[in-house]
């Protein structure tokens, strides 16, 4: 449904650095960049997550908006949790699983350097 998805944030290095880690332990990479943009997907070229640099100029979503991105297995949900400690990130829920939302749901709640919240999940039922 969605084609790509991009948050302003107000430190394009922090911020590159902190998804370069929780996206890389999922398996996503950088596709696209210049001074002012960081795309993020598996293809060179086709990034489905951007970060765009606002400086001062965020404006975050209210409670109830929050992205979730695929994880492989419930593994790379825990790697992704302990890398967003390790950058700048803050535990927003916790990491493992939360059958309040299914059978097999395995999830790591956080929020960016940004405050954007954020989810890795792996859902198998």
């Amino acid at each position: 449904m969605l084609h790509h998805l991009s948050f302003a944030v107000t430190d394009l290095e922090r911020s590159a650095a902190f998804y370069d880690a929780v996206l890389g332990a999922l398996g996503y990479g950088r596709v696209w960049e210049d001074e002012t943009f960081v795309g993020y997907g598996t293809e060179a070229g086709k990034d489905v997550f951007a970060l765009k640099l606002r400086p001062g100029n965020v404006s975050l979503p209210g409670d109830g908006f929050h992205v979730a991105f695929a994880a492989p297995s419930r593994e790379a949900v825990d790697k992704f949790y302990e890398a967003a400690l390790a950058h700048g990130g803050r535990d927003n829920g916790g990491a493992g699983m939360h059958p309040e939302y299914g059978p097999g749901y395995c999830a790591a709640f956080v929020m960016d350097p940004d405050g954007y919240r954020i989810e890795a999940v792996v859902a198998k039922a």
